[in-house]
This record gives structure tokens, C-alpha cells and sequence, in this order.
């Protein structure tokens, strides 16, 4: 018996079969005995027989998820997934079952030698991996571009890399959280690498002045969530009841939600449907205004155009061959193999296409509750839940005059403008104690500086729904947007002169903190800001058509739009040169970071639940994603993101514990490196407990604040922190009702 029974997918595209199919089977049959994957036991452990390779059918997958390509790249493509196939199950054998991380290790160091982005390959191969590895590199990269063989370099190694993420968790039977699942099943999951593959088969390239914004990152990550959660459905069986696999999405969202196997399996599938429904709607929406705005001429439009369909087929080609393969759980037997029928209608290869609209129907309630939500809805008063807080807020001492520093900045450079803000609201919004409280060492300067950038932050956070999105006027937002940037010059003065309170304390503040930076940190500082500002104009195009985010898109655009990447890094102008740049950029800093980002900001959200929702009619609040996203009441999406908040503390508890000694010791660092880092990461303890401190605190989000700031009542006048002393008593504790607590 099946654990459960398979949902009803949501697929658009009909899938269609490669003519050259037989002789893909064949050639990959006879490269995969050349390259010793068939009857060549590894240290004693059988991995693959001619019937496995056989049953698999890698041929068949890539038949259907390349239906357009001539024999000879379909034969390369197919030979590249026996390759990708044979590694994970030969990965499996030697590591996995009985996991021996260091020696998992030493085999992965050596496999970016068969791949060097220039000259030749020099080292000898060992084994049947890192044979198939050179052959397929070599014949391949003649044909590609240095751009493309660096981007397929990184999600190769990636997908090799992160093997070692699996095999840690199986090591702590630790399984992750939801959102880490999302993030690190990506890499390990190899999609990116068969995007890459993609463009080969179709003989275009993504330009690279496009390879890197937002819709084409999306574009490649929905493409990939889509292919792993499908593969997380088809293989629950085999991986979590045959092989104990903790990598699967029907697992985490099983053990997460506290929820029965065939629930869980709905819920992933609808994940699945939401991220299908995500990358249609960049690939409408974002796509061509994206090509529109770089230019591009007819024959890189026709590859970015050719790279979008290539994409469509592999998720239907795809699914398709998870209905047939023997690899899966799909309620087939080897005798036959066929598709699920339509009720009533036909099945079988060749009957794709009439599943299409039973697919649309069954799905289209999802989608319709992502455009049907009633703005500036009446829903009370803020329910704050017990907020899991391990570390104590301090505060610093220079408090009362930041405070006082802060007002005398505004007035100067017109922030208080009587229609965003004025100085009551600044006052109430007492953004200084969250700069005290997120850095509680800093001097009376550097914490003026934090202060006036939160201050900045939290004004145009405000100021582009007030002034852009009632119309909504895209194309002035992104003006004032293009405008913010020249305000932050790396090299020289300002080309333009500041004309709003905006622009003149963006202009102030960015030469006041830049002045001591050299430029490579000038350019890393200005790009977070650009991330944040480019983040409110997507919450702006969903505003215009009224479209609550994806879950997954939400929560990676609102460590954005909070503003998460702009505050600690200026935590990281103070750290020098001590840590070499690609440490930042390692599995356990981007994993320590980002669960920071996602507490803070789910933090907000459950405080800003009423302030957004009801008097502000907005749509992007992680509660009410939650809400469309399970089709739930508000109760039970408040408890889900508290569930998630707590989950991403948790694992930044575990990567200070466990995963940045090891990143220590695997990468030489020396004292000072370690120092800093450590600090790093107390920073960043600093920084979510101070900002959970300042929304207790501030007068933004109570109901009776909400009422004062949206009306005509008058703020009172903000003179020390409430309840200074306290904090620790409320560790534990759980603040009720209007969070009356918060102010």
C-alpha cells in the first residue's frame, strides 16, 4: 500500500516525446558501461545494474523534458542525468547509509577538478563519478560561453556541495524547517543545474546582462521548486520509509504542521501549484518589460523567449516521466506504465493534454483567492502570541540624545512633512531606541548614524504607498527609485540635487556614512539599499492588481522590503578586513543571516497584522499569505508564522552552536576571523531581541496608536523607554490582548 494517494497536479503544458528517444536509451546505456556505472561494484557496494538503468529510464525523462532537441544533444543531455542520477545513488551507498561526513567531504573537494571554467583538465579520475564527469565537461563547454560555464560551475558544485547539508542532518536526525527546506532543497535538488542544461538543449543562452535580476532568479527558482516538490511527492516512499531521507517536503511539512501524511502531501502539492502559478505570472508580467528595459535585440529575445518554453516543457516532460519511471511511487507496475486517466477519458502516452483543464479547474480556487482579497478588511486588534526570545536586550546608554538628535535630523532635511510624517509621529515611532537597542555598544555617533537610517527607512517604507500606490503610478515610483540611486554615488558627488525630504536625507546620510568606506564597501552598502528600494516596487505591482504573494516569494522579497540587509550591514562596516569575502557567502553565514532576517520580519508582521491589513489595505503581511496560502482563519495563520518565527530561531541557535565551529575549522580561519564572526553572530542576537524590544515598546502598532496616527488625536511625546529594566521578565511571557505591553 501506497503512504498516501497522489493529489490532483496542477500541469498546463502537455508534454510531448522526443522523437530520438530509442537512440538516447541506447547510446546512454553503452556511455554508462564505457564510464563503469553498470556492474562495477564501488568499495564493495553494488550500485547500479543494467536493470536499474533500464527501470530508471533517464532517456524516457529526458525525451519528454527536451522534446525539441536533434538526436546527438539529446544524447549528451540524457548522458548528463545518468551521470547526476549515478552520483546521488552512488552518494547514497558510500555516505549516506552510514554517514561518514568526513570522507563524504574529501570526495566532494575533489570534483570541481573535472570542471575548470578555462584550460584543460589535468587531474586523473578515481572513480566512476569523476570519469562521467570529465567526459560530459569536455564535451559540453565547447559550445557554451565563459558566462554560462561559471553559472553551470556554481550550480554543479552546489548540488555536489550541499549533499554534505543532507548528510549533516541524517547525522543529527535534525529535519529542517520549511523555509531552509525550500532554500537548501534547491541546491541540493540540482533544478538550477538542469535550467543550465536547458539553454544547452535549445541553443540559447540567457544574456548575461539579465542572468541576475529578480525575474530570471525567480523565473530559475520556480522552475526549480516545482520540479523538487513534485519529486518530493513521487518519492516519500522510497526516500523517507526505504532509504530514512530527512530531505523531503511531505516529511517537513508533516512533522511542521503537526499534520497527517496525506494532508501534508495536499499541502505540498498546493506549494507546488503556487510556485507553477509564480512562475507564470513573472514570465507575463515581469518578462517583457525585463527585455523591453535592457534592449535586448531579436536574437537574444528569441533565446530568452526559446529558454521560457524549454522551462514549460521540463515541468510537463517532467511530470510526465515521475508517472512512468520505476524510480517513484506512482501506482504503476512494470507491466504497465501509464498515466493516471482523465475520469471518463483517455490515458496512456499521448494523453497529456486533455488532463490540462481538469489540472486548471482543481487548482483555480488557489489562485483566485491570490486576487480576491477585500482591502482595508476589519480585523481587530493585533493579537500578539508567546514570542520565543533566548537573548536579552540591552540598551544604550546614549539614548536620550539620539532621541533628541534624531527630531533635530528630520526637521532638517524635511522629513517631517506634514503628510507622511510629522513630528509627532516620529516622536511615537521612537525609532532611536530601536538603533539603541540593536546596537547597544555603539558610540553616540555610530548610533546616530543607525538611528537616521532607520529613520529613512521606516519614512519611505511609509512614503511610497502614500505618494505612489493610491493611484498607483509604477512609472514614478520608479523614477523617484532610479533617482535614490544617483543620490549614492561610489566615486565623487551626487549627479543630481536632491528636490523632497526624501532625496535630501537619503543624500545626507548615505555621504555621512559612506565618507570612511573605500569603494568595493561602498558599492556592497549601496546595493542594499537597492535591493530595498527595487522591493517596493514589487510590493507596489502587486498592489495595482491586488495579488497577495507567493509564500516562498513573499518571505525572499520581505527580508527585502524590511530593510534586513541594509541594517546589518552596518553591523559589517565595523569588521574590516578580518574575514575573507567568500566566507560571508558560505552555507552557514547565509543560513545564520537569513533565519535573523525571517524572525525580524515575521516579527513585524504578526505586530502589523491590524496597522497593514486594516487601516492601510495592504497585502503584503506574512499572516495574511498564510491565511490565502492554507485557506485558513487568522487564528490558525497567526499560530503557523509564530511556528515559523521560532523555527528560524531555533536554527540560528543551532548554526551558532554547531555549524560556525565547524565553518571555523574547515576553513583555517584565523583568531581575529573567529572573533569576528562570533561578534557577528552576538550582533545579530542584538539585533532581533532589540528589534522584538522596540516593537513592544514604540507607539506604532496598539490599536489605540493606530487610531492617534491614522486620525486626529496627537501622539503623546516620547521620553524614555517603557518599561526599561523589564525585558527580562517578559522572556518567556506572553504579551496579550492589544499589546498594550508594546507601548
Amino acid at each position: 500500500m501506497q503512504p498516501f494517494e497522489l493529489p490532483e497536479f496542477y500541469m498546463p503544458y502537455p508534454a510531448r516525446l522526443n522523437p530520438n528517444l530509442e537512440r538516447a536509451r541506447q547510446n546512454s546505456k553503452t556511455w554508462a558501461y564505457a564510464m563503469d556505472m553498470i556492474d562495477v561494484p564501488q568499495h564493495g557496494t553494488a550500485i547500479w545494474d543494467e536493470h536499474d538503468l533500464d527501470s530508471h529510464d533517464y532517456a524516457l525523462l529526458c525525451a519528454y523534458t527536451h522534446p525539441d532537441c536533434p538526436g546527438p544533444v539529446l544524447d549528451l543531455i540524457t548522458e548528463w542525468y545518468v551521470w547526476v542520477f549515478y552520483f546521488d545513488d552512488h552518494f547514497v551507498e558510500l555516505y549516506k547509509r552510514t554517514p561518514d561526513l568526513k570522507g563524504a567531504q574529501a570526495y566532494l573537494d575533489r570534483l570541481p577538478l573535472f570542471m575548470p571554467v578555462a584550460g584543460e583538465i589535468t587531474a586523473e579520475p578515481q572513480n566512476p563519478v569523476e570519469k562521467g564527469l570529465a567526459d560530459l565537461w569536455s564535451r559540453t563547454v565547447p559550445a557554451r560561453s565563459a558566462d554560462w560555464r561559471r553559472r553551470f560551475v556554481e550550480s554543479t558544485k552546489n548540488l555536489l556541495d550541499e549533499s554534505l547539508w543532507e548528510l549533516a542532518n541524517i547525522s543529527e536526525n535534525r529535519l529542517s524547517n520549511p523555509i531552509e527546506y525550500i532554500e537548501m532543497r534547491r541546491k541540493v535538488g540540482g533544478a538550477p543545474w538542469s535550467a543550465n542544461l536547458v539553454e544547452h538543449a535549445v541553443g540559447a543562452e540567457v544574456p548575461a546582462v539579465i542572468a541576475a535580476t529578480r525575474p530570471m532568479h525567480v523565473l530559475r527558482d520556480t522552475f526549480s521548486d516545482a520540479i523538487h516538490l513534485r519529486n518530493d511527492l513521487f518519492s516519500y516512499e522510497r526516500e523517507v520509509l526505504d532509504e530514512g531521507e530527512l530531505s523531503n517536503g511531505v516529511l517537513v511539512f508533516e512533522r511542521f504542521l503537526g499534520i497527517g501524511t496525506q494532508e501534508a502531501a495536499g499541502a505540498v502539492n498546493d506549494l507546488l501549484t503556487s510556485r507553477l502559478h509564480q512562475f507564470e505570472h513573472t514570465a507575463l508580467t515581469e518578462l517583457p518589460p525585463l527585455v523591453d528595459e535592457h534592449a535586448l535585440g531579436p536574437v537574444q529575445r528569441m533565446g530568452v523567449f526559446a529558454y521560457l518554453k524549454g522551462l514549460q516543457d521540463w515541468q510537463a516532460g517532467g511530470h510526465e516521466w515521475h508517472l512512468r519511471s520505476s524510480r517513484y511511487m506512482n501506482g504503476s507496475t512494470e507491466e504497465s506504465r501509464a498515466a493516471r486517466p482523465v475520469p471518463a477519458g483517455p490515458s496512456g502516452i499521448g494523453t497529456s493534454a486533455a488532463r490540462i483543464p481538469l489540472s486548471i479547474a482543481a487548482t483555480l480556487p488557489q489562485r483566485m483567492r491570490s486576487f480576491s482579497h477585500v482591502p482595508f478588511e476589519k480585523v481587530g486588534p493585533s493579537e500578539i502570541p508567546e514570542v520565543y526570545m533566548p537573548y536579552r536586550p540591552r540598551l544604550s546608554p546614549h539614548l536620550d540624545a539620539a532621541r533628541e538628535n534624531l527630531v533635530e535630523w528630520a526637521k532638517g532635511v524635511d522629513i517631517l512633512d506634514e503628510v507622511v510624517w510629522d513630528e509627532q509621529k516620529l516622536r511615537a515611532y521612537d525609532l532611536a531606541l530601536c538603533g539603541a537597542a540593536i546596537h547597544p555598544d555603539a558610540s553616540p555617533d555610530e548610533l546616530d548614524l543607525t538611528s537616521g537610517w532607520l529613520a529613512w527607512g521606516t519614512y519611505a517604507d511609509d512614503y511610497y504607498p502614500i505618494v505612489f500606490g493610491r493611484a498607483p503610478d509604477l512609472v514614478a515610483a520608479k523614477v523617484c527609485t532610479a533617482r535614490l540611486s544617483e543620490l549614492m554615488p561610489v566615486e565623487g558627488p551626487p549627479t543630481i540635487t536632491p528636490v523632497n525630504g526624501l532625496e535630501r536625507a537619503l543624500a545626507e546620510i548615505w555621504a555621512r556614512t559612506a565618507a570612511p568606506m573605500d569603494v568595493p564597501a561602498r558599492q556592497a552598502f549601496r546595493r542594499t539599499i537597492e535591493k530595498m528600494t527595487a522591493s517596493w516596487l514589487w510590493e507596489l505591482a502587486n498592489q495595482k492588481m491586488n495579488r497577495i504573494p507567493d509564500p516562498v516569494d513573499y518571505v525572499e522579497m520581505r527580508r527585502k522590503t524590511f530593510g534586513s540587509d541594509l541594517t546589518m550591514s552596518l553591523a559589517r562596516i565595523g569588521h574590516g578586513k578580518t574575514v575573507p569575502p567568500e566566507i560571508y557567502r558560505t552555507r552557514p553565514i547565509q543560513n545564520l543571516e537569513n533565519s535573523a532576517m525571517d524572525y525580524a520580519s515575521l516579527l513585524n508582521d504578526v505586530y502589523s497584522y491590524q496597522k497593514e491589513i486594516e487601516y492601510e489595505g495592504e497585502l503584503h503581511n506574512g499572516v495574511l499569505v498564510v491565511r490565502s496560502f492554507l485557506d485558513c482563519d487568522r487564528e490558525r495563520a497567526l499560530g503557523v508564522v509564530n511556528d515559523l518565527m521560532t523555527a528560524r530561531m531555533k536554527q540560528f541557535e543551532h548554526v551558532v552552536e554547531l555549524e560556525l565551529p565547524a565553518l571555523f575549522e574547515d576553513h583555517g580561519l584565523d583568531r581575529d576571523a573567529r572573533a569576528t564572526l562570533t561578534g557577528y553572530a552576538a550582533e545579530l542576537k542584538n539585533w532581533m531581541s532589540g528589534i522584538l524590544e522596540w516593537h513592544r515598546s514604540c507607539h506604532r502598532y496598539a490599536e489605540e496608536d493606530l487610531r492617534r496616527n491614522f486620525g486626529h488625536e496627537r501622539a503623546p511625546r516620547i521620553g524614555a523607554l517603557t518599561g526599561l529594566g523589564t525585558a527580562a521578565a517578559r522572556i518567556g511571557r506572553t504579551p496579550v490582548g492589544t499589546g498594550a505591553d508594546a507601548g
